[in-house]
């Protein structure tokens, strides 16, 4: 049976890891009693400066291991909320390195190997933080290649980053379908020229109109619905 748009080109599906397999906020999730009520607050403050520290260096031509501004993020995150006891940062980084994968994740990824199709992780995560975190996911057996932006030496958006896909896969960009939850990483993969998918899981408004996703979908368990 073909496969549902956009796969129906594909030779391969490759994922972000961070949002779209993994739930970046299990991590302050499995602390929230004795975070207390700015839990949620910090978690989001965590991820934005995460995220940002990477445009931020990648805009300066400069490049940090993305464990490092992880940490540099946990660090404004408990500043910024000062009622948060600073003994739990350690509890924390400790947590971001086994993060909980989405329940449809083994499924999915099982699924499109079943049927042919090879699987990947493309990530801004550094190789040692994406190696911890796949294998306490349980998805090593599920992928057929783990790639960290390490080796280019930036951070997604920028096409050299993207260029490690079909490089390490042997695919062109074209039939590649790429998944991401995050919106400006959808541009940058509509901008390089993969088919992207937007995992849209918390029903964000769309962004950048001029590159926009092939498909929009709630989860994993979408994209290989007709």
């Amino acid at each position: 049976m073909p496969f549902p748009a956009p796969l129906d080109h594909a030779e391969a599906v490759v994922f972000d890891a961070y949002g779209t397999l993994l739930d970046v906020h299990s991590a302050v999730q499995r602390h929230a009693a004795a975070i207390g009520p700015e839990a949620q607050r910090l978690s989001e403050t965590w991820r934005q400066k995460q995220l940002e520290y990477s445009w931020v260096l990648s805009l300066c031509g400069r490049y940090a291991r993305f464990w490092t501004l992880t940490e540099r993020a946990l660090d404004y995150a408990l500043a910024q909320h000062p009622s948060v006891d600073r003994a739990i940062r350690a509890d924390l980084l400790d947590a971001y390195r086994s993060l909980d994968a989405y329940p449809e994740v083994p499924g999915t990824l099982e699924r499109l190997r079943r049927d042919g199709l090879r699987t990947a992780i493309l990530s801004n995560g550094d190789t040692a933080m994406l190696d911890a975190a796949v294998s306490a996911a349980g998805l090593g057996d599920r992928l057929d290649a783990v790639l960290s932006v390490d080796p280019a030496g930036t951070f997604k958006t920028a096409p050299a980053a993207y260029d490690l896909a079909g490089r390490a896969l042997g695919v062109a960009p074209e039939r590649i379908a790429f998944l991401s939850s995050n919106r400006w990483d959808i541009a940058g993969a509509a901008a390089y020229g993969f088919a992207p998918v937007w995992v849209n899981r918390t029903g964000q408004p769309d962004e950048y109109p001029d590159l926009a996703p092939v498909r929009v979908i709630a989860s994993l368990d979408g994209l290989l619905a007709r």
